[in-house]
């Protein structure tokens, strides 16, 4: 890190395999400067930026300033004062507990308006935070309500970055809060709160059915970003270097679950990625609100392309069948990896842009070909397999009777539920289907051999 403190080590740890009190206490920096947090290894931190010629007055001579906030805040402070030479604005991580986030917050912006002061700056210093893409949508709310209610609530005015300025080496997106220090600091609190609410909801999903197709790893997949994942040599905004140091971007340093969710693949990713291409391609069709078809298609094509680089996938919206239309079908095509991930980003994007509201699970409508043979094996003696399906998956499976096979002789099976719910449904259904292929290959096997035996 080009600047990075720490508070001293206050106890002894206990010997391995146990856990004093105070091992709950500060973070500790690791080998090679990286963030290894005693507790709670998957909190978020907070990322402020700060104008360039403040940097040196929140380090202080020989760094004493900064040392003196990590030691009151029990923090650890990276600032990043190298990253984009020349730039106006120097981005800062704080790593610690919630708490102590907000206490090294308000003490850098006292340190700011100390300065300011003493060197007759008469511009105002803003409070600005940088906020993943993933999350904002959340912490806005449905036509802004959420950020209104902190406005109100803080007194302060508040301002996002234009979803314009994410790109594919930088993934944030800057919340600027305007008051005085009290409204600006609980505004930050209320914000830094909603994050980790949101960032919080999506590791658990993540962690949901881990073992949903066998070997894949759903900390590589990305699936709650509607970014594609960023070269492993990006900086935390943006600075793009073959000589980025290991661990300098806050998301791939900090966490496994945040670097798979937010964007950063961690080491090994890409090549299970190639592993899986010589799989069978499927074809899913995804059912999405017609007023989101816009959204997922992005400025001049430019976000269905990267979903469908990222994912490996083909992606294709089918044009609408009727003018008054609530629905349109998006047409997903490769292997199992490729639909999860293009399935996940899909419906994580249409999380994050609102077009569901508040905690409302996203559920969307799927379809899948299945042989016309098979149909009644999906649904079992009595309808005993699909009603377990149900039950076992959470999602609702509908194989709709008087079905005419199309030209391949297949029919359409119906699933409707939430992510995970869809996703295990249709590898059950996948499953179902692969047995009924085996157990027709051994016969026709055993019918080929039959006849040499009894020459």
């Amino acid at each position: 890190m080009d600047m990075d403190a720490a508070p001293p080590d206050q106890a002894p740890r206990t010997r391995r395999g146990g856990r004093s009190s105070r091992d709950q206490g500060p973070p500790q920096p690791g080998p090679s400067g990286e963030y290894c947090p005693r507790s709670r290894q998957n909190d978020l931190p907070l990322r402020i930026l700060v104008p360039a010629q403040y940097v040196g007055a929140i380090i202080g001579k020989e760094g004493y300033t900064i040392k003196n906030v990590t030691k009151q805040t029990q923090s650890k402070v990276d600032i990043h004062r190298k990253e984009n030479t020349g730039a106006a604005e120097k981005p800062i991580t704080i790593h610690s507990t919630p708490e102590g986030c907000s206490a090294a917050c308000r003490m850098i912006l006292e340190i700011m308006l100390k300065e300011a002061s003493e060197t007759n700056t008469t511009e105002d210093i803003p409070l600005k935070m940088l906020v993943h893409n993933s999350l904002v949508g959340r912490l806005i709310g449905k036509e802004g309500r959420n950020l209104k209610k902190i406005e109100q609530e803080t007194g302060t005015k508040i301002t996002a970055s234009s979803v314009q300025s994410v790109t594919f080496y930088n993934l944030e997106r800057i919340f600027t809060i305007k008051g005085d220090l009290d409204a600006c600091c609980k505004a930050e609190r209320m914000i830094s709160d909603k994050s980790r609410e949101a960032y919080e909801n999506d590791l658990a999903s993540l962690h949901q059915q881990s073992n949903l197709i066998p070997g894949l790893n759903l900390s590589s997949m990305g699936i709650f970003s509607s970014m594609p994942v960023l070269p492993p040599s990006a900086g935390p905004r943006g600075a793009v270097s073959q000589m980025a140091p290991a661990g300098y971007n806050p998301f791939l340093s900090h966490s496994t679950h945040l670097s798979g969710m937010y964007g950063v693949p961690p080491a090994g990713a890409i090549a299970h990625q190639h592993s899986q291409q010589a799989q069978e391609q499927e074809v899913v069709y995804l059912y999405i609100p017609n007023h989101a078809v816009g959204a997922l298609i992005g400025k001049k094509g430019q976000h269905i392309k990267q979903l469908a680089h990222f994912a490996g996938a083909s992606i294709k919206i089918a044009p609408p069948e009727s003018p008054d239309v609530t629905e349109r079908m998006v047409i997903i095509t490769g292997t199992p990896e490729a639909q999860f991930k293009a399935q996940g980003r899909i419906y994580g994007k249409l999380k994050e842009d609102n077009f569901f509201s508040g905690k409302q699970d996203v559920k969307l409508e799927t379809h899948i070909k299945v042989p016309s043979c098979t149909a009644g094996r999906v649904i079992g003696k009595g309808g005993k397999t699909v009603n377990e399906l149900q039950n076992l998956t959470s999602a609702e499976v509908i194989v709709p009777r008087d079905q005419t096979p199309d030209e391949n002789d297949e029919v359409f099976v119906k699933i409707s539920g939430h992510f995970f719910a869809s996703q295990t449904a249709q590898r059950k259904i996948r499953e179902i289907i692969q047995q009924v292929k085996q157990q027709e290959q051994k016969h026709q096997q055993g019918a080929a051999v039959s006849p040499h035996h009894s020459k």
